[in-house]
């Protein structure tokens, strides 16, 4: 095959990408910003079919589909070059496997913080929480094939027997409360802390950012180094700390500011050059609340936050924002079960990573395609439904094939029309029975390896 045919069919199934898959997200992911990223981490790629934009594209594609196969991504290719009288690939998915294999893991990285910096571009004041911007964090896990590499790099928990489990990863990520997009990702084994997979991931804070956690982020150290970063934190007590409002200077109802220690030991996960460089004390402000909604585990909740000013935050706009934390419980939902990562498909650590990777980016993707539905036509893009979206998106991909570069323009505005029919309501305080309906099938869990159970089955 000579490389005249090659360049063709690359050109061609790149503008068929950028006539669907990417159309939506050419402000986004331009095909230049990928090409800057592959020449900043100096990628050098031989003129292939399967090249890092086609392969990245393609990657897209297959996570965004309901079917995730990489037979799937193959057909797709073969589909897109079969009309334009070229000769069509192997329908062997080895060629796209490989590729995939050769996509440097910095290049995704790389590609995610774009995306995720120019969608926290696109918000204006009027979107942000007292003139600032709203960063959520939490930790999350993913499980993944049961595979030697897989399982020496994210070991499965020590409580199942080997060849019973499956090996998981630890994630933390960090969202924006404006947009719902993640802004910031570490992956780690699973019995690490999130913690310290936080401590990794303030270092993509911006100043004067408010970070909203729950109870596990709430130490003496990260409320230093948030500071020291030009931030503001909104913690949930940890329930290690007592709480009596006969400590401290009272500057409201149910708020107070105390003032907090240095500890005397140094606690794991710090080096004793940081605890030494920790401050003796910390003024911070406490607040807490009771909530009396039935149906509701938590009656009574304490807030800690370096937030001081009482007149810029008023204690009812900082209860209302830890309210608006459980968002990040229903991003990682969306991540997990909308996109389906938390059962990862890749069968090396590196691939698992890479893998991580490209839902975030494609779940960035969406979000900033519902950004644009929300803000054309005057509906929050928090309210729009993300599975919605998805569903229109895919959908749309033949139309958009199929048509000219006007029409192309025409399908995409109404297709921002569309997703904002799919809004969802508001539910203020919803709670549901945290109970299953439908029965399992009556299978038992398996108890020993797969190997010496078919060895029973063979000698029964």
């Amino acid at each position: 095959m000579t490389t005249t045919t090659v360049t063709l069919r690359v050109q061609i199934l790149k503008d068929k990408f950028n006539q669907s898959l990417g159309l939506p997200f050419k402000e986004l992911l331009p095909e230049s910003v990928i090409v800057q990223a592959l020449d900043e981490l100096k990628i050098r790629y031989k003129r292939r079919l399967f090249d890092p934009i086609v392969t990245l594209w393609a990657f897209l594609s297959q996570v965004l589909d309901n079917d995730k196969s990489c037979h799937n991504a193959v057909s797709k290719i073969i589909a897109y070059l079969a009309g334009q009288g070229v000769e069509i690939p192997s329908s062997d998915t080895s060629a796209y496997c490989q590729a995939r294999a050769r996509l440097p893991e910095k290049l995704l990285e790389k590609l995610f913080g774009k995306a995720a910096e120019s969608l926290s571009e696109k918000v204006t004041a009027e979107y942000l929480w007292c003139g600032r911007d709203v960063k959520v964090i939490d930790g999350s896990s993913v499980s993944m094939p049961d595979t030697v590499e897989n399982q020496s790099c994210y070991p499965q928990p020590k409580s199942q027997k080997a060849g019973c489990g499956f090996p998981i990863a630890k994630i933390g990520v960090i969202f924006s409360l404006a947009t719902g997009a993640a802004v910031a990702l570490v992956i780690d084994v699973l019995n690490i802390h999130d913690i310290k997979l936080a401590r990794r991931l303030y270092q993509f804070l911006n100043p004067l950012d408010i970070l909203l956690g729950d109870r596990a982020f709430c130490a003496y150290a990260d409320m230093v180094t948030i500071k020291n970063l030009n931030c503001d934190a909104v913690f949930r007590k940890h329930q290690a700390r007592t709480t009596s409002m006969r400590k401290g200077k009272i500057v409201g109802d149910c708020d107070k500011l105390v003032t907090w220690h240095k500890p005397k030991k140094c606690p794991q996960g710090l080096t004793e050059s940081e605890f030494a460089a920790l401050p003796l004390s910390l003024t911070v402000r406490e607040i807490y609340y009771y909530i009396i909604i039935p149906g509701f585990r938590t009656e009574r909740v304490s807030l800690i936050t370096t937030l001081l000013d009482t007149t810029t935050y008023p204690t009812l706009k900082i209860v209302q924002l830890y309210y608006q934390r459980w968002q990040v419980e229903l991003d990682l939902r969306h991540l997990k079960t909308t996109l389906g990562m938390d059962v990862l498909r890749c069968k090396t650590p590196s691939m698992v990573r890479k893998e991580i990777y490209i839902y975030l980016l494609a779940y960035n993707l969406l979000r900033s395609l519902m950004w644009s539905a929300g803000t054309t036509y005057g509906t929050p893009a928090l309210r729009l439904s993300l599975q919605g979206t998805r569903h229109h998106f895919n959908n749309f991909i033949p139309e958009f094939l199929a048509a000219s570069l006007t029409q192309c323009h025409q399908l995409y505005r109404t297709l921002l029309k569309v997703i904002v029919h799919k809004a969802v309501p508001d539910r203020p305080a919803r709670n549901e029975p945290r109970v299953r309906k439908r029965r399992p099938k009556a299978y038992p869990l398996m108890t020993k390896p797969r190997n010496e159970l078919r060895k029973q089955l063979q000698t029964a």
